[in-house]
């Protein structure tokens, strides 16, 4: 289709400016930064780039960083990984309104991360306190059912816990 946004392989992308929470902006408008696909990063820089993003409540971002992590890492962490992603998105969904999306995705990806976890036997890879993960996204889910949205920035999990931020 002739005028439609492609990447440098030629992959349909959209190439409007996003937000804060991915929102597409017009052409013409300043958006943010939005993150490189398929970026290898160590486990801990995929950590702390992803509680960067979502203190500044750019959770769809962040999202992607999870989402690298996810389809690069190994297969072992592929779960982790994307319960991680899910939570995210559930954050993105809930700040944008999407109340029912949010608290589903919310509670997916806690049930993703506390799956991986007992599966594991870990409960702190690389520093993150899953079991606090799990505790945040199921509360969070739960007030959004009852509150509305929420303010991404606001709300953000701290991946290592509220003592190691």
């Amino acid at each position: 289709m002739a005028g439609r946004d492609r990447d440098q392989e030629g992959r349909a992308r959209n190439a409007r400016p996003r937000d804060g929470l991915g929102r597409p902006l017009p052409y013409d408008a300043q958006g943010v930064a939005r993150q490189p696909e398929g970026v290898v990063r160590t486990p801990l820089e995929t950590v702390a780039e992803a509680q960067e993003l979502l203190d500044g409540g750019k959770p769809f971002h962040a999202h992607e960083v999870f989402e690298d992590a996810w389809k690069t890492g190994p297969d072992s962490e592929r779960t982790l990984w994307r319960g991680l992603a899910q939570l995210a998105v559930g954050l993105t969904h809930a700040a944008r309104g999407n109340l029912a999306g949010g608290a589903r995705l919310l509670r997916r990806g806690a049930d993703a991360v506390a799956e991986w976890a007992a599966g594991q036997g870990e409960s702190r890879p690389y520093g993150m306190d899953l079991a606090g993960l799990v505790v945040w996204a199921r509360e969070l889910a739960d007030a959004v059912e009852r509150g509305g949205a929420v303010d991404a920035g606001e709300v953000a999990p701290r991946l290592r816990g509220r003592e190691a931020s």
